[in-house]
């Protein structure tokens, strides 16, 4: 592996896990579970995203790297659809969205 590479690869490596544990952080400081679907998807699709291209780059051009190209295929048309199977299963199991009260709705 060229030192290129190396160089390349680390960015999106870094900029993958920051934006995994900003989702992790997001998902624990969401109310309700329907509003915790959606940095858990979001950030999902795009932290692998960007570890997927960092593994890419330090594999190289290979039949590795054509393997990797296909996970964020799948994670891309997976995601949201997992997150809208779980959600629409919630609703139909009675769990209801959070809203926010009114200052005025003390009682």
């Amino acid at each position: 592996m060229s030192l290129v590479a190396e160089y390349l690869s680390w960015p999106f490596l870094i900029a993958g896990s920051f934006f995994l544990l900003v989702g992790a952080i997001g998902v624990l400081r969401m109310p309700d579970f329907f509003t915790r679907l959606h940095p858990a998807g979001l950030v999902d699709t795009l932290g692998a995203g960007f570890i997927v291209v960092g593994l890419m780059c330090e594999a190289g051009f290979s039949q590795t790297s054509l393997k990797l190209l296909l996970i964020p295929v799948f994670l891309f048309f997976t995601t949201p659809t997992a997150n809208h199977a779980v959600s629409h299963a919630a609703l139909a199991d009675g769990v209801k969205p959070w809203t926010r009260q009114k200052e005025n709705d003390s009682s």
